[in-house]
């Protein structure tokens, strides 16, 4: 039984669950978002593909790139993305990261940035459990 693959869709799914609509426009920055994180941890790991166990960590990884890319050329194209379905508040061990609710202090490009910075951050650490040694 094959498990989960590292893909476009996966990606595309994500970015849906995360509030955002996607577009036909958007399909070649989905790609290169896949692909770049893909090369990214192959080239990290030295592994031939995505390993199962970091299929998560990089599906979050290529949206956030995804949503880097969108802030970065296309800002517009974000107008309406509800932060607030995305997540609220992550809590792990003693880091807590708030991305919108009551903090009127912070930014809706402040919220944007907190979440696409842990979008692709969060979970690196676990690439070591599957690096191979380079001959």
């Amino acid at each position: 039984m094959k498990g989960k693959v590292f893909n476009t869709k996966a990606v595309k799914d994500r970015l849906t669950a995360l509030g955002y609509t996607l577009k036909d426009a958007d399909d070649a920055i989905v790609s290169f978002s896949t692909e770049k994180v893909r090369n990214l941890i192959m080239s990290d790991c030295n592994v031939p593909d995505v390993p199962e166990g970091l299929f998560y960590i990089a599906v979050d990884m290529a949206a956030g790139e995804f949503l880097r890319a969108k802030k970065t050329f296309a800002p517009d194209d974000l107008e309406g993305f509800d932060l607030g379905l995305a997540v609220s508040q992550i809590q792990e061990g003693d880091t807590n990261i708030s991305f919108g609710g009551s903090d009127a202090a912070q930014s809706d490009e402040q919220r944007l940035n907190a979440l696409i910075d842990h979008l692709i951050n969060d979970g690196r650490g676990q690439f070591a459990a599957f690096r191979r040694i380079r001959w």
